[in-house]
């Protein structure tokens, strides 16, 4: 286990080691995590839009955690931890010990000349943990290079030389009972119980050497089912050191007989930490002249001329002419984007080639976006406007107030560019999988190759599929029995599939897109869907263009595969209808939110709510939780599914064009309560980039 939770935290550091850009040296990062001396917390938070990913040890003690600066005020916290805990007798010492937490901050007053910067925050605050303590404190800072701190603690934290506490009503807390379930909220927990006084100082004496100190209000007690860590003083003292913009690591030796070592490492989603515009500058609009525009001047060139010059201009700028209508003064073209992450600088490429090519008398660009060989949207553009704009100050704002966005006509009066040949693309790539198991059993770290390929034999109808070789995984304890056996396995049973070592079958299904009637878009899969499941699915949504709402539907039959992951399905042959009915809302600002409610693979009903932020630059931080009508015993370990998940486009950290990104999830290891299909291009996905709401948010690059 020890491996597979450092694995997974390796991934996510890896992925967010780069420089950063500020100027100010960020809070210092403690052994939790999130900004702090050494184990106790600060007020102090870093600047909005802040990732960080953290590891650190001490013995007894090693955990990873990622940490997410929403707001200037509220931050978020998921924490994997192993940890050696005291049996229920208090007598003996389980080692390693599997346990999560999500902590939350919240800046209550900005730091002012006279006034302390303050907050209240809670750590492992939806579960009755081990580590669960809720906290207020102050910080100060004091000329350049030292900040105090002092707060009060509850829980975990107020259990070193505790006095009763200041909130009456709160004055008994619950005693933590290990056999209840882990997933309810632990809200009657908070703020209950003895209170406990911490606090310390942070010098930093240049821009990469600092020092902490600490007094804390953590004790560790022996006793039942509690964290086994020797704690006898309460001071401790660290050395901090930043060897470059983004990166911290820290030395510590603790309560005076113990040593602990960290590292964190952030990023700002809001600033760019590699070179952008390393892509090839953009063709230059080409203005036309007074002579060229008037009436005597016109010329007449047929579509296929016009598109023969366009295409390859077009495959140059990594897009696909597909198809070209001219009528009169407007000229409408159909094309595919299959380089840039922001569908609004495709449309700027895009443009800027019309004006090279299209005749003079043309005045309006019609350019509809395509994607799985389906019109997405139609955005109309003046090309005097192009001319006029390239190269004034709040162009990119003045042309979005312009354009005009509607759903795509049909096909009529287009010519096709090209031909319609069968496209095949593929790649070989490296693959990270922890395979989780019920409880009783841990999980597996699974690390190899996979070849994936897809196959277009027309534009709306796809062969994809993916084959994997495993090349290091760790051998996972088993589970000595079905903890949920209410609920059938389809999750829990994940360490058994593909575990012989041999290349596996991990995805082959034909998947057939449409566009059936005006702001519809439908799919049709057919094959082994994913790695566990079989079958065919189908799904419908209805997204208009200019609209920040979406509905869809989505149903399947699906039946459980066989573990070899070969061509087969399971003996017992385990088949069950399974679908959702889906909402989703763009708030505008880059919050968005889905809500899916139905059936899911176990045979339960139940709803699954994901709020995301995005950022212009593609950053993706999203949060989600899951509730079934499964009682809390049996729908497997967590009571419910809540995860943090994190997307990075690879051209933020590289400043080259690609659609490719980096991708990691963590939540609460995953049981058969709230198991959903795992299918790739679902509709919303598909279909949004294009759409109006999409395009303003990145129409900036639209001059790129």
């Amino acid at each position: 286990m020890r491996i597979s939770v450092l694995s997974s935290a390796s991934v996510i550091a890896v992925s967010l080691v780069s420089p950063t850009n500020a100027q100010d040296i960020p809070p210092t990062f403690g052994l939790y995590g999130t900004p702090g001396l050494l184990e106790m917390p600060t007020a102090s938070t870093p600047s909005e839009g802040t990732i960080a990913t953290s590891l650190s040890y001490r013995d007894g003690l090693f955990q990873t955690v990622l940490s997410y600066q929403l707001t200037e005020r509220i931050s978020g916290s998921f924490r994997l931890a192993l940890m050696d805990i005291y049996d229920e007798t208090a007598t003996d010492i389980l080692r390693n010990e599997f346990e999560r937490g999500f902590d939350l901050h919240i800046k209550l007053v900005e730091e002012s000349a006279y006034l302390p910067e303050v907050s209240v925050g809670l750590r492992d605050f939806l579960t009755p943990g081990k580590l669960q303590s809720e906290y207020i404190v102050a910080t100060k800072s004091i000329g350049d290079g030292l900040r105090v701190s002092a707060g009060v603690g509850w829980g975990a934290m107020g259990t070193r030389d505790g006095f009763e506490n200041p909130i009456s009503a709160r004055a008994i807390r619950p005693a933590f009972d290990v056999s209840e379930s882990d997933g309810q909220l632990a809200n009657d927990f908070w703020f209950a119980g003895d209170a406990a006084f911490f606090g310390g100082v942070e010098y930093q004496w240049n821009d990469r050497w600092g020092l902490v100190a600490e007094y804390s209000s953590l004790a560790y007690p022996e006793s039942a089912n509690s964290p086994a860590i020797d704690a006898e003083s309460p001071y401790s003292f660290g050395l901090t050191y930043r060897p470059r913009d983004g990166m911290q690591f820290t030395a510590a030796a603790l309560n005076r007989d113990a040593f602990a070592i960290s590292g964190s490492f952030f990023l700002n989603a809001n600033k760019r930490p590699g070179m952008s515009g390393i892509e090839s500058a953009p063709v230059p609009v080409r203005v036309r002249s007074a002579a060229e525009r008037s009436p005597a001047a016109r010329v007449q060139l047929p579509p296929t001329a016009i598109g023969a010059a366009l295409a390859p201009a077009f495959e140059v700028e990594g897009l696909q002419l597909l198809a070209i209508d001219i009528e009169d003064d407007t000229a409408r073209i159909r094309f595919s984007n299959e380089r840039y992450r922001s569908n609004a600088q495709a449309l700027g490429r895009a443009a800027r080639l019309l004006t090279q090519v299209m005749p003079a008398q043309v005045e309006t660009f019609f350019m509809e976006q395509v994607s799985q060989g389906i019109p997405l949207s139609a955005v109309r553009v003046s090309r005097r406007d192009i001319e006029i704009l390239e190269n004034r100050a709040g162009a990119a704002r003045t042309l979005l107030a312009r354009a005009s966005f509607q759903d795509a006509e049909t096909a009529g009066g287009l010519t096709t560019i090209g031909t319609a040949d069968p496209e095949l693309v593929w790649g070989l790539s490296p693959y990270f999988r922890i395979v989780p198991s019920s409880s009783g059993g841990t999980a597996s770290v699974d690390i190899g190759a996979s070849l994936d390929a897809s196959y277009a034999i027309t534009p709306q109808l796809v062969l994809s599929g993916s084959i994997q070789q495993s090349l290091l995984r760790n051998d996972a304890e088993d589970p000595v029995a079905d903890d949920t056996p209410e609920l059938q396995n389809v999750r829990t049973d994940g360490g058994f599939y593909g575990d012989d070592g041999v290349p596996v079958l991990q995805r082959l299904a034909l998947t057939h897109f449409g566009r059936p009637a005006e702001n519809l878009y439908s799919r049709i899969s057919v094959g082994y869907l994913e790695r566990m499941f079989g079958g065919v699915s189908a799904e419908l949504l209805w997204k208009p263009v200019n609209g920040r709402l979406g509905l869809g539907a989505e149903v399947s039959y699906v039946a459980q595969r066989d573990t070899d992951l070969l061509l087969g399905f399971e003996d017992y042959d385990y088949q069950v209808t399974t679908g959702h009915l889906s909402a989703y809302y763009d708030f505008g600002n880059g919050y968005h939110t889905q809500l899916d409610v139905g059936r899911y693979l176990a045979g339960d009903w139940g709803a699954t709510l994901e709020v995301a932020r995005e950022y212009e630059n593609g950053i993706r931080i999203a949060a989600s939780v899951t509730q079934t009508d499964v009682s809390y015993d049996d729908f497997g370990t967590g009571s419910y599914n809540k995860g943090i998940s994190i997307t990075l486009p690879q051209d933020f950290l590289t400043g080259r064009a690609t659609r490719e990104t980096y991708s990691a999830t963590l939540g609460t290891r995953t049981g058969d309560g709230g198991a959903r299909l795992e299918i790739g291009d679902r509709l919303y996905s598909v279909v949004r980039g294009a759409h109006q709401a999409d395009l303003s948010d990145t129409w900036g690059r639209f001059w790129r």
